[in-house]
């Protein structure tokens, strides 16, 4: 172990007052970044022979990656093979054309492009002194979003690292505007959601969660029902929880009535459109109407607009409400505030990474149109497997397909065979699919927003879930 230096001792004789101690050789470093980029490429381009999910266990990963503590330097050719060939090789692969399972991950080549130079030249978006070029790019992103999915025009947001926290900082900053009260919610808000609200402290006795009708849209009638027996009670409606794409069948609110209960009530219209919402670009196919009047929404741009890991978005139509609710002004940053936005006062996060140059990037190069297309083509995969089940004795829809996500059953199947299926042909490499609980049905899920899927991927899953499906584990039915 290297013994530290005193403070009273003076530096080596050779010591100068710049060091490349932690630097590659430029052309080093130049060779090394082609071996990323080839492996990236080769990743990508060979992703659907591979399988959907990994998995190994502890003991072997460690084998492979551990080992005792690294104290001299090694060579970083096999770091990096170990990185790609095997760390990030155990995973799920969201980007896999054949991963159904949960909400995929598809990423744009643009994307990937503007998150390594991000990435390599350190753009930070947190104060405008700090960064300006990054905060623009950030503004410039949002003032994007905003307008192709109809928000008002003086609507502020922020970027934020996934839905999760896009939401909890949303009912940070509602809360704070619209005061302690009751909020509400479906049986099919995102567990996230919940999650949040218990984490900001908000009384569970405060917090309504309200059924959902056969399709699983939240009821504007029950909605109303408790909200007016609050009110009668003498408690104050604050927010109302909304979903645009619910995680479980892509079922879509009822926007416009939700609003109007709302208005009536003065309560805070918070809508979860994390995977969901960029299927309002796709005119006429979506059916997400009312967008345009919530308070706040919350999309993920790391799912259905093909952006890396991770980014999120949180729009709000009330300007200030954010940096009301998340503005500090210590004395050691007074010299990195006041400039036309710091980041920093818009959230929870102080150092932040430019999320949005790869988002600024994926819009200005492939333009909302064709985006628009992809989101599209997700929405019309669903419904070719919709047909797949359809066509096959063995199966039956439960929920038809919405926003690119499809429910089924086999005829007579129990929940574990439904389970058992998923398991089978999760595990088997060729697809990733999951199951979920519909009223206490288990049923197949699939998800299915990556652009590189092709009709033969989805209709060769369905086929292989209903083989399982049928399948006793002793032998055919």
């Amino acid at each position: 172990m290297t013994t530290a230096r005193r403070r009273d001792q003076e530096p080596p004789a050779d010591f100068d007052a710049t060091s490349d101690i932690l630097d590659f050789d430029r052309d080093e470093f130049r060779r090394l970044g082609y071996w990323v980029v080839d492996r990236t490429a080769e990743h990508l381009a060979t992703l659907d022979r591979r399988p959907a999910v990994s998995v190994t266990d502890l003991s072997r990963l460690e084998e492979l990656l551990g080992g005792e503590l690294p104290m001299d330097p090694g060579v970083v050719e096999t770091g990096l093979a170990l990185l790609a060939d095997v760390a990030f090789e155990h995973q799920q692969h969201g980007d896999h054309p054949r991963y159904f399972a949960r909400v995929p991950g598809p990423s744009s080549h643009a994307g990937i492009l503007a998150d390594w130079l991000s990435t390599g030249m350190q753009a930070i978006s947190s104060s405008w002194a700090g960064g300006s070029g990054p905060a623009t790019l950030e503004l410039v992103a949002l003032g994007w979003l905003q307008e192709a999915l109809g928000m008002p025009a003086a609507s502020e947001g922020v970027l934020l690292s996934g839905g999760s926290m896009a939401n909890v900082t949303a009912l940070v900053a509602a809360r704070h505007a619209n005061g302690d009260g009751v909020i509400y919610l479906s049986d099919q808000t995102h567990s996230s959601v919940r999650r949040g609200i218990t984490s900001i402290g908000h009384p569970p006795e405060l917090v309504r969660v309200v059924p959902t009708d056969h399709a699983f849209r939240l009821s504007p009638r029950a909605l109303h029902e408790v909200i007016e027996s609050d009110h009668e009670a003498g408690r104050s409606p604050s927010i109302v929880v909304a979903t645009a794409g619910t995680t479980n069948t892509g079922a879509v609110d009822d926007l416009p009535a939700i609003s109007a209960i709302c208005r009536e009530y003065g309560a805070w219209l918070h809508v979860d459109g994390a995977y969901g919402a960029p299927a309002a670009l796709v005119e006429g196919r979506s059916g997400i109407l009312g967008l345009e009047l919530a308070d706040s929404l919350v999309l993920d741009p790391h799912k259905w607009l093909f952006q890396p890991y991770d980014v999120a978005c949180l729009l709000v139509a009330r300007p200030g409400v954010l940096e009301a609710a998340f503005g500090m002004h210590p004395e050691y940053l007074a010299d990195a505030q006041g400039g036309p936005v710091d980041f920093h006062n818009r959230g929870l996060e102080l150092t932040r990474r430019s999320r949005a140059a790869k988002l600024w990037l994926t819009l200005r190069t492939y333009g909302m149109r064709r985006l628009a297309c992809a989101v599209e083509r997700g929405i019309l995969l669903a419904e070719l497997a919709q047909r797949a089940v359809e066509l096959d004795p063995r199966l039956e829809v439960v929920t038809p397909a919405q926003l690119g996500v499809l429910t089924f059953q086999g005829i007579d199947a129990t929940a574990a065979d439904v389970v058992r299926a998923c398991e089978h042909v999760t595990s088997s490499g060729f697809a990733a699919v999951s199951s979920t609980v519909l009223k206490g049905r288990t049923v197949v899920r699939m998800c299915t927003i990556n652009p590189r899927t092709s009709r033969r991927d989805v209709e060769q899953t369905v086929e292989r879930l209903a083989e399982s499906i049928a399948r006793q584990p002793g032998g055919e039915r």
